[in-house]
């Protein structure tokens, strides 16, 4: 929102939410019925082809989205380094209005003027048309416009909506107030309506159109430079009619310079170029490879999480990860997605994030949750961490940490497998286990005596069992084979306050992975279930408390979180993924993986020292 809202601020279909595409549905049945009911031969080209635009359209954005996302992450041309959140993420989730309005406005202009119906698919003589008229009137129109709405009066009650992105992503540049997308609109339809009243428009010209200011849109506010050196070094006067990322982006962060649309010959005419336009290029083109010294290394669950990364919807991804309806209708670029990441031979950067002086990268296998579970996909996907582990070393990481399955006992050993593969190694490998029991420890209401516990016996889940023994807390275990498993584990002194079945059911229950649904109709009204596995605990029932998996809020001073991990609220981190930070923090020289675990209350002591706080359960 401008810091001043004026008139025709909020888009008029704002309270419909994401039923907003209803508004075209009227037009779109329309030319449906147009169709039907005309010969093949009479049907209108335009009409017919504004959907396919619209989706050709929301594609578009979303390529460039990823790219720029992947790009920011882990690569080394990143025009502005500042922290992105979630609050621009918020801000900027409306990117589709406008290619709503698009596509609204143009079955407007197609039914109500005579000379837009029954166009060519093509007119060579059109595209010389658009291309004078953008050049010329569109340009120049657009640079006055532009600072007119950087004066103080226009720019507090629009134009600041805007630029409140100084780290800009590509569909930064479709946020805008209504009205003021609306006078862009009337502004790029110069060239259209002029195509359309000569006679010499075309589909393909005017849809080619869109594409090319989409384009230049989503590069100019990409926050990474891909402009080559050799195209102005080829064709000098390019630089004069072609912006790159890093010429837009300072307009950003400058606010009075660099106000050219695509083509900055204006701004040298008026003297308004910013004068590091050139050494900001340079340098940033140059770029600068950074070496995190943190790593998170997670993976994918469902196939439907693809989409929950960072990399992938960036609505999604800032909100907990749950299953979308409307994901379903994609299904086959979610099979085409698997398949890529099947294919993919190492660990993708998704993220890169900041807590003091220490720089951080997250690190994703591309291996989904059901092919960890298939034991001729062990080998490959040991030898994807390892790879990950060594390239990590090779790049002076000082610590990894394991996320959800990377870390299975069966698996790798809760990572110890790597560590004496290569005993030489300078990185420290962290499953995060002592920060994760230490969280489900102080998750524990006071005055509990006795807790049902149900899971998978893992390292995690003996080390918890072991501190509640400690802390003279008596368990009650319903499966025979944990129970007999967990007392072998136990030191026999405590082996008391273990108890198979039990007359009355506690209400606070410790579980992990393989928690049955039945089990959970067994428990009385009001239990509380704490997980200590990576996995939370399908909800069964509404009558019951379901606490998340252990986790921390992270403190305000951790930069660019603007994605939640899985399932887990906004700035809030897993305990697995906390244990590494703190690890490199406290520059501990030793692993934390196989059959070793830090001092839980050494770790977590450590944790809230660094500003990381126990989440507020139910």
């Amino acid at each position: 929102m401008a810091s001043k809202p004026g008139p025709l601020t909020e888009w008029p279909w704002k309270k419909l939410g994401n039923f907003k595409y209803l508004i075209l549905a009227p037009w779109v049945v329309r030319s449906v019925y147009s169709c039907m009911v005309k010969g093949e031969e009479n049907w209108d080209l335009l009409e017919l082809a504004v959907v396919p635009i619209l989706l050709i359209r929301l594609v578009h954005h979303q390529i460039w989205i990823s790219l720029s996302r992947f790009q920011t992450a882990g690569g080394k041309h990143r025009i502005v380094s500042k922290s992105l959140e979630f609050e621009q993420v918020d801000r900027e989730s409306n990117w589709d209005d406008q290619i709503i309005l698009n596509g609204l406005f143009i079955y407007i202009f197609h039914m109500i003027l005579p000379q837009a119906k029954n166009l060519p698919l093509w007119n060579s003589n059109g595209v010389v048309v658009i291309a004078l008229l953008h050049a010329a009137p569109v340009e120049f129109l657009y640079y006055w416009l532009h600072r007119a709405l950087h004066h103080h009066y226009l720019y507090s009650r629009y134009h600041s909506h805007h630029h409140a992105s100084i780290v800009t992503e590509p569909i930064t540049a479709v946020i805008h107030p209504f009205a003021e997308e609306v006078a862009y609109f009337i502004l790029f339809a110069i060239p259209l309506l002029a195509v359309v009243f000569t006679g010499t428009a075309s589909v393909l010209a005017m849809a080619g159109y869109l594409f090319y200011i989409d384009f230049m849109n989503n590069m100019g506010h990409c926050n990474f430079e891909l402009v080559p050196k050799w195209l102005f070094d080829v064709f000098p006067p390019l630089k004069y009619i072609m912006y790159t990322p890093s010429f837009h982006s300072l307009h950003h962060t400058q606010f009075r310079t660099n106000y050219s649309l695509f083509m900055p010959i204006y701004d040298y005419l008026y003297s308004t170029v910013d004068k590091s336009t050139d050494s900001l290029y340079e340098t940033t083109l140059k770029g600068e490879e950074e070496t995190p010294d943190v790593v998170h290394l997670t993976h994918p669950t469902t196939l439907q999480s693809i989409y929950h990364l960072r990399l992938g919807f960036a609505s999604l991804a800032s909100r907990p990860y749950s299953s979308k309806w409307y994901i379903l209708m994609i299904w086959p670029v979610t099979i085409v997605s698997a398949l890529l990441a099947w294919l993919c031979g190492k660990a993708i950067t998704v993220e890169r994030n900041k807590l003091m002086k220490l720089k951080m990268q997250t690190w994703v296998i591309p291996r989904f949750s059901l092919q960890f579970m298939l034991s001729y996909e062990k080998e490959e996907i040991n030898g994807l961490i390892e790879k990950a582990i060594v390239e990590a070393e090779d790049r002076g990481v000082k610590v990894i940490s394991l996320g959800l399955l990377n870390q299975g006992e069966e698996l790798n050993r809760s990572g110890g497998l790597y560590v004496m593969k290569h005993p030489n190694m300078k990185i420290r490998v962290v499953d995060g286990s002592g920060l994760a029991v230490a969280v489900v420890m102080h998750s524990i209401p006071e005055g509990t005596k006795q807790v049902l516990f149900r899971g998978k016996l893992t390292k995690s889940a003996c080390a918890v069992a072991l501190a509640l023994c400690q802390k003279g807390i008596q368990m009650v275990l319903i499966n025979k084979d944990e129970y007999e498993l967990l007392k072998l584990r136990l030191p026999t002194d405590l082996g008391s306050f273990l108890v198979f079945h039990h007359s009355k059911t506690p209400e606070v229950w410790v579980v992990g992975d393989g928690l049955r649904e039945e089990e959970q109709k067994a428990a009385p009204r009001g239990t509380r279930f704490i997980p200590f596995s990576q996995f939370p605990p399908k909800i069964t029932r509404k009558d019951c408390i379901y606490y998340s998996t252990p986790a921390m809020k992270v403190p305000k001073s951790l930069e660019n979180m603007h994605s939640c991990e899985n399932w887990l609220p906004r700035r809030v981190m897993s305990a697995w993924r906390i244990a590494g930070i703190v690890h490199g923090l406290e520059g501990w020289d030793l692993n934390e993986c196989g059959g070793s675990m830090m001092d839980t209350a050494k770790v977590w002591r450590a944790a809230l020292r660094h500003g990381f706080t126990p989440l507020d359960q139910p």
